[in-house]
């Protein structure tokens, strides 16, 4: 794993908000991690979460990308790679804080001939607000222009929309209510198998259509910088822990959100 970062990279990164790296994992390890995320979602079948509690759960977004998330309570294979204490401390490097917990896990799939995901931010839908959650996104299958690969908006991170939009809208439904951003140049994350992007979770991003006949496969980690506190939206946590919260509260159950690196 290619896991030592540069200041150019870090300089980068705060800059536009995202950061790319072709030689993330090496062969063996790219291997490694498809045996693991393959297993894993066998596994979990047609269950989105690791505690959905009747049978077959999806997020109805389907046409869009098979998504499961928080694989890393289901499978140790996953639990292993993503409790990763160099992943999280590339983490707080490239954001600048203490200390990283596990948000969630998701295994992203993009199948044959399936439609593109919409712009959108990822912090607006999750259960903290923070300027500094970030984003691993490691691709296990060569991403291309051709079959899926994301798009981001250079510098979008220095925002926060406060509006949700959903994945598996109209691709441009976020520029109706935010024109201005529709002027952006889109810079695409191109990867090659076992390369990984980073990007803040306030970054703007898309993805393509996957225009192929064949499934393109990420693996992904959100983080949450710790100390981090609840902002009311339940989004993925089990209905008993949200219920136990209130808003303000510290997220530090390790159980649900691991602590994988404090400086």
């Amino acid at each position: 794993m290619k896991n030592e970062l540069t200041e150019t990279q870090i300089t980068s990164y705060r800059e536009k908000g995202f950061l790319l790296i072709d030689d993330f994992l090496g062969q063996d390890e790219i291997k490694d991690w498809r045996c693991a995320v393959d297993e894993a979602m066998e596994q979990r079948a047609g269950r989105r979460l690791p505690y959905d509690k009747h049978g077959t759960v999806t997020a109805g977004n389907e046409h869009v990308f098979t998504q499961r998330v928080n694989l890393w309570m289901s499978h140790s294979g996953v639990r292993e790679l993503m409790l990763d204490a160099r992943i999280g401390k590339m983490a707080t490097q490239l954001e600048g804080v203490d200390g990283i917990r596990i948000w969630h896990d998701q295994a992203l799939v993009k199948g044959a001939w399936g439609d593109p995901t919409a712009w959108h931010q990822d912090n607006t839908k999750w259960s903290f607000s923070s300027e500094h959650a970030i984003t691993i996104w490691i691709a296990l299958d060569q991403v291309t222009l051709q079959n899926g690969c994301m798009f981001f908006l250079p510098g979008t991170h220095r925002r926060r929309l406060e509006q949700d939009f959903p994945t598996a809208v109209n691709v441009g439904t976020l520029f109706k209510t935010f024109p201005e951003l529709a002027d952006i140049e889109p810079t695409p994350a191109v990867l090659p198998a076992g390369g990984c992007s980073f990007h803040n979770g306030l970054m703007v991003h898309a993805a393509h259509a996957n225009m192929s006949p064949r499934s393109r496969r990420a693996m992904t980690c959100a983080f949450m910088p710790d100390g981090s506190t609840y902002n009311g939206r339940r989004n993925v946590l089990p209905e008993e822990i949200a219920a136990s919260l209130n808003i303000g509260d510290v997220l530090d159950n390790n159980e649900q959100n691991p602590l994988i690196y404090h400086s």
